[in-house]
Protein backbone atom coordinates (compact mmCIF):
# COMPACT_ATOMS: atom_id res chain seq x y z
CA UNK A 1 0.00 0.00 0.00
CA UNK A 2 1.40 3.37 -1.03
CA UNK A 3 1.22 6.45 1.16
CA UNK A 4 2.40 10.00 0.43
CA UNK A 5 2.99 12.76 2.93
CA UNK A 6 4.45 16.27 3.04
CA UNK A 7 7.05 16.80 5.76
CA UNK A 8 8.88 20.02 6.58
CA UNK A 9 12.31 20.08 8.20
CA UNK A 10 12.34 23.61 9.49
CA UNK A 11 10.23 26.51 8.33
CA UNK A 12 10.77 26.43 4.58
CA UNK A 13 12.43 23.21 3.42
CA UNK A 14 10.83 19.80 3.24
CA UNK A 15 9.93 16.73 1.24
CA UNK A 16 7.00 15.03 -0.34
CA UNK A 17 7.63 11.46 0.75
CA UNK A 18 6.27 8.23 -0.70
CA UNK A 19 6.15 5.01 1.28
CA UNK A 20 5.19 1.56 0.08
CA UNK A 21 4.62 -1.03 2.80
CA UNK A 22 6.28 1.42 5.22
CA UNK A 23 9.50 1.54 3.14
CA UNK A 24 10.48 4.98 1.85
CA UNK A 25 10.43 4.50 -1.91
CA UNK A 26 10.74 8.07 -3.16
CA UNK A 27 10.76 11.77 -2.40
CA UNK A 28 10.60 15.28 -3.81
CA UNK A 29 12.75 18.05 -2.34
CA UNK A 30 10.66 21.20 -1.87
CA UNK A 31 10.71 24.65 -0.30
CA UNK A 32 8.03 27.25 0.33
CA UNK A 33 8.86 30.94 0.13
CA UNK A 34 6.67 33.95 -0.61
CA UNK A 35 3.58 31.88 -1.41
CA UNK A 36 5.44 29.72 -3.89
CA UNK A 37 6.30 26.06 -3.63
CA UNK A 38 9.58 25.24 -5.38
CA UNK A 39 10.28 21.63 -6.27
CA UNK A 40 13.98 20.92 -6.81
CA UNK A 41 14.32 17.19 -7.27
CA UNK A 42 12.29 14.00 -7.61
CA UNK A 43 13.84 10.67 -6.69
CA UNK A 44 12.51 7.12 -6.68
CA UNK A 45 14.67 4.31 -5.32
CA UNK A 46 15.95 2.05 -8.14
CA UNK A 47 14.11 -1.00 -6.85
CA UNK A 48 10.80 0.89 -7.13
CA UNK A 49 11.27 2.45 -10.57
CA UNK A 50 8.67 1.76 -13.25
CA UNK A 51 5.72 1.60 -10.85
CA UNK A 52 4.40 5.14 -11.39
CA UNK A 53 5.70 6.38 -8.05
CA UNK A 54 7.03 9.67 -9.46
CA UNK A 55 3.51 10.37 -10.71
CA UNK A 56 2.11 9.66 -7.21
CA UNK A 57 4.60 12.15 -5.76
CA UNK A 58 3.57 14.73 -8.37
CA UNK A 59 -0.11 14.23 -7.55
CA UNK A 60 0.56 14.82 -3.84
CA UNK A 61 2.63 17.93 -4.66
CA UNK A 62 -0.13 19.40 -6.81
CA UNK A 63 -2.88 18.58 -4.31
CA UNK A 64 -0.84 20.13 -1.49
CA UNK A 65 -0.27 23.30 -3.56
CA UNK A 66 -3.99 23.55 -4.28
CA UNK A 67 -4.94 23.02 -0.62
CA UNK A 68 -2.52 25.75 0.50
CA UNK A 69 -3.21 28.11 -2.46
CA UNK A 70 0.42 27.93 -3.57
CA UNK A 71 1.95 28.20 -7.03
CA UNK A 72 4.62 25.66 -8.03
CA UNK A 73 8.00 26.60 -9.47
CA UNK A 74 9.07 23.40 -11.30
CA UNK A 75 12.89 23.45 -11.12
CA UNK A 76 12.91 19.64 -10.97
CA UNK A 77 13.40 18.26 -14.51
CA UNK A 78 10.69 15.62 -14.05
CA UNK A 79 8.07 18.08 -12.79
CA UNK A 80 9.03 20.66 -15.41
CA UNK A 81 8.65 18.04 -18.14
CA UNK A 82 5.21 16.98 -16.86
CA UNK A 83 4.03 20.59 -16.64
CA UNK A 84 5.19 21.24 -20.21
CA UNK A 85 3.63 18.02 -21.57
CA UNK A 86 0.28 18.63 -19.83
CA UNK A 87 -0.03 22.42 -19.42
CA UNK A 88 -3.82 22.45 -19.09
CA UNK A 89 -3.68 19.94 -16.24
CA UNK A 90 -1.28 22.07 -14.19
CA UNK A 91 -2.26 25.59 -15.32
CA UNK A 92 -3.83 26.54 -11.99
CA UNK A 93 -0.71 25.73 -9.92
CA UNK A 94 2.12 26.44 -12.39
CA UNK A 95 4.12 29.59 -11.59
CA UNK A 96 5.48 30.50 -15.00
CA UNK A 97 6.75 34.01 -14.21
CA UNK A 98 9.04 33.38 -11.28
CA UNK A 99 12.31 34.84 -12.55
Amino acid sequence: MERTTVVFKGRAYGEVELFTDEIKAGKMDIAITNGRLTVFHTEVAPEFEGRGFAKLLLEKLVNYAKEKSLKIIPLCPYVNMQFRRHPAEYEDVWEKNWH
